[in-house]
């Protein structure tokens, strides 16, 4: 602290003397002045003090109150002088004030300490020296303890307020940065949450629109029938995708959101739709089976009731989607931002598959009770089987279509997800050699 203190008032010296500087010194100056003139008029009718002892006096009070001008520049060592000279000299009792008061406010403690205590014993032994003609020894003594401690205790005063506004300032200062850097960290979790939202929505559809539309261009036998629920799962595809960007750009327009910090305007997808989204998948010729032996999603299709337009592996009916999804009385108990961040979680894990693994059969798995959490699991095989050839396309497209490509931020968005949820996320191989990508997320009793 005292160090501090001390490089403080070395930079605030060695600075440009400023315009309030000069007029307090020279308010200072004129202070010490007049209060030496007025307590030292009884010295000067003095009748035993010669003339040429008058003035020296007032000559060294003079002298005192232009070194007042160095009062800033060399506190202690001004403040010892006029200790000094006060043994001998009436005339300096208004500058040596000055002085300990200087010393008071732009000095540490100890600093002060140690002038009060030298000030102390100038004033037991001033009165020795030359005592006051109207003062005893003892009222002497009073008087300048009096002045004495006023002058220091003023200053320490005025130190205390001028650190206490400079740590209001600097409050001040940390508390406007830390509030930039809030909002910063608020725009950033917003835009965050925009990207996952778009990855999440966006991926899902423009994989459909892919896959049908690559199933339209590799299959020239397609019948009629065929080109036509595929354009139409395009159609329907394309129009959700931009309702879906619509709405994230609404998002960027209109920063207000509901508290989970979905969307305003559009009900967010929850663990009832996890049916809903199957079926899509299904319809776009994957092979999904929805198991779900807590019920937890809902009601949904029953078994062998989904069909697939197979424009990408094939045609006729699905295959038995095996277990029933239950009753959705379980579903409607799951919190609203578990249920959508499970949903979230299956929708990426069937995108996958479909650019990963397109002809694999994918498990999606729904387990869980309040109190001991909801368990979403979704598993394919790494490698999916050679496709068929197809003997009605030209030769150079015989390989199939192209894979759909990704940006790889998928499972850490998902991860991020349900971290936020309370949850843990994990993938990767499982023992049977299939990718498997698992969440648990908690479900309040």
């Amino acid at each position: 602290m005292g160090s501090s203190d001390e490089a403080r008032a070395a930079r605030r010296t060695t600075a440009r003397r400023a315009l309030r500087d000069w007029l307090v010194d020279v308010c200072c100056i004129s202070l010490a002045a007049v209060f030496s003139m007025v307590t030292c008029e009884s010295v000067a009718n003095d009748p035993p003090m010669s003339d040429e002892a008058l003035f020296a006096d007032v000559v060294a009070g003079a002298l005192g109150c232009l070194a007042l001008w160095l009062r800033r520049r060399r506190p202690v060592e001004l403040a010892v002088v006029l200790l000094g000279a006060g043994l001998v000299s009436y005339y300096v009792a208004g500058p040596l004030l000055v002085a300990l008061f200087t010393v008071a406010v732009h000095r540490p403690l100890r600093t002060v300490a140690l002038v009060g205590a030298a000030a102390a014993a100038q004033i037991l032994t001033t009165p020795l020296v030359h005592p006051d003609p109207d003062l005893d020894y003892v009222g002497d003594v009073l008087l300048g303890a009096l002045l004495v401690s006023g002058a220091i205790g003023w200053g320490m005063f005025v130190r205390s307020r001028r650190q206490l506004l400079a740590s209001l300032r600097e409050r001040a200062a940390r508390a406007e940065a830390e509030a930039a850097l809030r909002a910063e960290r608020t725009q950033r979790l917003t835009r965050e949450r925009i990207a996952r939202e778009m990855h999440d929505v966006l991926a899902h559809r423009l994989s459909l629109l892919s896959v049908h539309a690559g199933a339209l261009e590799y299959r020239a036998d397609a019948s009629p029938q065929e080109v036509a629920e595929a354009a139409g799962v395009i159609r329907s595809s394309a129009h959700q995708a931009l309702q879906d960007l619509r709405e994230v750009i609404g998002v960027l327009r209109a920063p207000e959101s509901d508290p989970d910090g979905g969307p305003p305007d559009r009900p967010q997808p929850t663990l009832a739709d996890l049916p809903r989204l199957v079926e899509e998948s299904r319809r776009a010729g994957m092979r999904v089976t929805l198991s779900d032996e807590a019920g937890v999603t809902g009601p949904g299709p029953r078994p062998g009731t989904g069909t697939g337009t197979g424009t990408g592996t094939g045609t006729g009916t699905a295959p038995d989607t095996g277990p029933g999804t239950g009753i959705g009385a379980e579903a409607a108990a799951v919190p609203g931002a578990t249920g959508r961040t499970a949903y979230r979680i299956v929708q990426e894990g069937l995108t996958n598959a479909r650019k990963h693994a397109p002809d694999t059969e994918v498990t999606v798995t729904a387990t869980g009770a309040p109190g001991e959490g909801l368990t979403v699991e979704v598993c394919n095989a790494v490698r999916a089987p050679a496709r068929a050839r197809n003997p009605g396309a030209p030769p150079g497209r015989q390989e199939g279509p192209a894979a759909i490509p990704g940006a790889g931020q998928g499972l850490a968005g998902l991860a991020e997800r349900a971290a936020l949820a309370g949850g843990r996320l994990e993938c990767g191989p499982s023992p049977a050699g299939d990718f498997r990508l698992y969440a648990w997320l908690p479900w309040p009793a």
